[in-house]
């Protein structure tokens, strides 16, 4: 495992403010279950009966939720038992789903969360198709049902959240004892980075997707940059446009919107009124579009001087998702903006075109939080994470969108860091990777996160993932990525 300095100072600040089944193959066999008085051919021979199953049970705290058959893997959701302060563990514990998707205990190992809930339906991520082996996901802490009870969320930070993974890797490491690469897209990138940053000894690699590094959560001019110059003229006057119409014709649209808010049973008493949820979900529209789709779809835009009320109403709701900010669709992500409203801060941009029309601007994200959970806002943290990837990172790879506003506040790398590297796929969104990369880009990545994984790998410029494509597993998460509503990464 790498080695790498530590800020113990500015730890202790942030932690005080914050398949088909099978038969088990000789890979997967447990050596603890051998008697010292064996013989080695003996001992191999009862360690090789024992089933992976078996082995990840016997893992204090570890219980199975349910086992999922895949044709060359086994798939586990299980429950893993966790402190619910890392720092005082004896204050209580709660149940934390993770999933196993295993392979091979000869194989490395990729340690990936999204950051939000888990997905308990077998898929596998990029990087563990490149190196063709097991990977371990975790739901992050206060998702439900991860979460504790009551929940003192003076508990939910981005230490807490890294000492899950370290525990967690801690234990499945005794079984899985080949290289281990942490990996995330958007809020799981940030969450693949915090880890490193805290444990930094824990894994063998980073592989981090359209991360966003929000290091000063007042400075914004750089997504309003981004919206100024993203895609033709053409494409943003259009999407411009149509966003206005539909603060001008504020009235009818919001009918519409109460109509069916009181049909569904939508409330809004986390944001307030209907009127703050309406704009709130309108001025998500373009900044949406640029997140998930892009300059292809530009021209399924209604042009805004001739569409009708429907037509803007069901382009806003295609992008942007009305449901977004009722109290029903908000509860959910309650985790991510107490997050982004006490540590990992929020984007904030202009808008002029909406001048004389917008109420609100964006919204805090305090106001997508009940009024019940207490908050504050700690400025320390991400630049603390920030100076850290400048002058510590080791082998740690970026992967950004070109056209995806979330990049627009990267993280970057030093003169301290080495073997590492940030790279954007050009025209792509938020479901940017590797495989998007120009081509000497794509190889180097690939080759790099191969050597990381210490699998053997052909010259760099002939680096290509070792698993085949499979379209259930692979794509499962590309679409997971995107066609969320919501300004959240």
């Amino acid at each position: 495992m790498r080695t790498s300095l530590r800020l113990l100072l500015s730890l202790s600040v942030l932690i005080g403010t914050v398949g088909a089944t099978g038969v088990a193959t000789a890979a997967d066999t447990d050596t603890d279950t051998a008697s010292v008085a064996d013989s080695p051919s003996r001992a191999a021979d009862r360690v090789a009966a024992k089933d992976i199953k078996d082995r990840i049970l016997a893992i204090p705290g570890m219980t199975l939720i349910e086992e999922k058959p895949y044709a060359g893997y086994r798939f586990f959701v299980l429950n893993y038992e966790q402190p619910i302060d890392h720092a005082r563990p004896w204050k209580g514990t709660f149940q934390q789903r993770i999933s196993v998707l295993h392979k091979d205990t000869d194989r490395p190992t990729v340690f990936r969360t999204s950051g939000y809930n888990l997905s308990t339906t077998p898929s596998r991520a990029e990087p563990t198709r490149i190196v063709d082996g097991n990977q371990i996901s975790m739901e992050y802490r206060f998702f439900t049902p991860s979460r504790p009870q009551p929940a003192d969320w003076s508990k939910l930070n981005i230490w807490q959240a890294a000492s899950d993974q370290h525990r967690i890797f801690t234990a499945l490491k005794k079984i899985y004892g080949k290289k281990w690469l942490s990996t995330g897209a958007s809020k799981g990138g940030m969450t693949a980075t915090y880890y490193e940053r805290f444990y930094p000894r824990d894994m063998d690699g980073v592989v981090a997707y359209v991360a966003p590094n929000d290091v000063v959560n007042d400075e914004d001019s750089a997504y309003d940059r981004f919206f100024a110059t993203v895609g033709t003229k053409e494409c943003r006057d259009r999407l411009n446009d149509l966003q206005r119409e539909a603060l001008v014709r504020r009235g009818p649209l919001q009918a519409k919107y109460k109509a069916w808010a009181e049909a569904e049973g939508a409330t809004f008493n986390t944001v307030g009124t209907l009127d703050k949820a309406y704009e709130a979900v309108v001025l998500d529209f373009v900044w949406g579009f640029w997140q998930y789709y892009g300059q292809d779809v530009c021209d399924q835009i209604p042009v805004a001087r001739t569409a009708t009320d429907d037509e803007v109403y069901d382009t806003i709701d295609a992008y942007s998702g009305w449901a977004a900010y009722t109290d029903q669709g908000l509860e959910t992500y309650t985790p991510y903006y107490y997050q982004a409203a006490t540590q990992l801060g929020a984007p904030f941009i202009k808008q002029p075109h909406l001048k004389g029309l917008s109420r609100y601007g964006y919204q805090p994200a305090r106001n997508f939080v009940p009024r019940e959970i207490p908050m504050k806002f700690d400025p320390r943290a991400m630049k603390d994470v920030d100076s850290w990837v400048r002058n510590n990172a080791r082998q740690m790879l970026f992967v950004y969108g070109g056209n995806d506003p979330w990049g627009s506040e990267k993280f970057r790398l030093g003169k301290g860091a080495r073997d590492s590297y940030v790279y954007v796929a050009p025209g792509a969104n938020h479901g940017a990777n590797v495989d998007g990369l120009v081509e000497a880009e794509r190889a180097k990545a690939t080759a790099r996160i191969l050597a990381w994984a210490g699998v053997p790998a052909p010259a760099e410029q002939a680096a290509q993932p070792l698993a085949r494509f499979d379209a259930r597993l692979d794509r499962a998460v590309e679409e997971g990525a995107t066609r969320e509503h919501g300004l959240r990464p």
